[in-house]
């Protein structure tokens, strides 16, 4: 896969499951998506889902996908798959496929997630993914996934960690561009590198937290296989 993100989060499994399959809870706290809805199922047919995210107030990209998933393994774990794409030519994001694992351990539980996708435009549109939209996506996935933590660890609610990044992301860029007016711009620099450096608070999600790089030996589940060559 393309992109890897993992965290590791102390809840409940099926508090987890939730939070991350149903999708009044999912759109919550997944920052790449304003709107996630599922599609009528047809008997034993897959889930389908629409997604959006709204980029400017009157400019939404949408596209649709389809997702199934797997909660009873031998091992504990959980596993879930999907397809998605966009037929709306402003979306840089063509088609793609990932996944979600949920691996049971002795401090928690492992969440991460594998994907990846095809860009439209062309030649412009590989070069925009690879140097902005694609580091974009994986920073906004990893912040999402801690704020995903946070929520389920501290009960602090999404909207609120949004506040706390907000207030806290505005401060460190306020105390820089205080020091260069009233000290010297010298100064304004080393403040600028400290507060770049320094940690977040606890309650403040950071996409620093997660794990970005894939472990050896990582492979997509069969699942996700099996939906690929339906």
């Amino acid at each position: 896969m393309g992109l890897y993100v993992e965290t590791r989060i102390r809840a409940d499994m099926e508090v987890l499951w939730a939070r991350t399959q149903e999708p009044d809870e999912h759109r919550r706290w997944d920052l790449r998506f304003t709107e996630i809805d599922h599609l009528p199922r047809a008997d034993g047919g897959p889930q389908r889902f629409r997604y959006a995210t709204r980029l400017l107030p009157f400019l939404v990209i949408a596209g649709t996908g389809v997702t199934a998933g797997e909660r009873r393994r031998a091992d504990g774990e959980r596993v879930s798959a999907l397809r998605f794409a966009s037929p709306d030519p402003l979306s840089l994001l063509k088609e793609g496929s990932g996944y979600w694992r949920y691996v049971p351990s002795g401090d928690g539980i492992r969440f991460l997630t594998g994907y990846d996708y095809r860009p439209r435009w062309g030649r412009f549109g590989r070069f925009a993914d690879r140097w902005v939209f694609r580091p974009l996506m994986g920073w906004a996935t990893a912040w999402s996934f801690d704020r995903l933590r946070l929520w389920c660890e501290a009960g602090v609610s999404p909207g609120r960690l949004l506040a706390h990044w907000l207030a806290e992301s505005a401060l460190r860029l306020l105390v820089p561009v205080l020091t260069a007016a009233l000290v010297s711009p010298a100064v304004a620099v080393a403040t600028a590198v400290a507060a770049l450096l320094l940690p977040p608070s606890r309650l403040t999600p950071a996409a620093r937290r997660c794990l970005r790089t894939a472990p050896p030996r990582t492979s997509a589940p069969a699942l996700l296989h099996a939906m690929e060559a339906a």
